[in-house]
């Protein structure tokens, strides 16, 4: 029997670790928490459909992981919905994804990491903020106008140019200043956040959240049904070149798109 203070200690996260890592281990719970990472709220029964079990199977597994604190529950009118518990949970799971897809032995050919599908590739959520070709230009275009420093892989802050070079997108002053002063909030103003499919950083954090729900709630992009990628509209294409320039513009476009 372990007796000493860190032994304890050592114990206690072992078995934490291992229980957590057990439930999210689980396909059917891996597809209910892969369903959430686009940052929405779904019912028992959605997430039942996505994760292909019953609605009794998915109760089952869905109160495992809210009593976790991998899922917070939120009741409104006669429907249950959930949500991952925050962006820690959001960051574990990209993790796992990232490490999933990693070659384990030297590739005869170049490996093309991440999602196959060209759509997900382009643009997509990362549970709050933008992933894919377009999430690394952002990410790209914030650093090469001094609005955001990454300090290391884990951290990094903002400028006093940061709500400047937001303006220029439309992101209004008072909603900057906001994202960049909160500081009773636990959340990170920005961080890198490596790249599923680009192997290159994209913006989380709290100016990661405020980029993708402008650029949603002016239509630039749009929700894909089922899917955690993001269509961009003619009218997003035109102000997110405008923003990023035509040359960055062009490594997220591709073919096939205007620009």
């Amino acid at each position: 029997m372990i007796t000493s203070p860190w032994g304890t200690l050592r114990c206690v996260k072992t078995n934490q670790i291992a229980h957590v890592a057990a439930l999210i281990g689980e396909p059917a719970r891996t597809g209910m928490l892969l369903a959430l990472m686009d940052g929405r709220a779904l019912t028992a029964r959605e997430l039942a459909q996505a994760a292909r079990v019953s609605p009794a199977t998915a109760s089952r597994h869905l109160a495992l992981l809210a009593e976790a604190g991998l899922l917070s529950v939120r009741s409104q009118g006669r429907h249950r919905y959930h949500r991952l518990a925050g962006p820690e949970v959001a960051r574990l799971l990209e993790g796992l994804m990232q490490f999933a897809v990693l070659p384990r032995d030297a590739p005869a050919k170049p490996v093309a990491a991440g999602p196959r599908d060209e759509a997900l590739r382009r643009a997509r959520t990362c549970y709050d903020h933008l992933a894919g070709r377009l999430g690394v230009a952002v990410a790209a275009h914030l650093l090469e106008e001094g609005a955001v420093v990454f300090d290391s892989d884990e951290g990094g802050h903002a400028t006093d140019r940061a709500a400047a070079v937001l303006a220029r997108l439309g992101v209004d002053a008072p909603g900057a200043a906001g994202a960049l002063e909160a500081a009773t909030s636990r959340r990170p103003v920005c961080r890198p956040c490596l790249d599923w499919s680009e192997r290159r950083p994209h913006v989380a954090g709290r100016i990661g959240a405020l980029v993708c729900a402008h650029c949603l709630a002016e239509g630039w992009l749009a929700r894909t049904a089922g899917s955690r990628a993001l269509a961009v509209t003619p009218r997003g294409a035109v102000a997110l070149r405008d923003w990023l320039g035509v040359a960055r513009w062009g490594e997220v476009a591709g073919s096939g798109m205007p620009g």
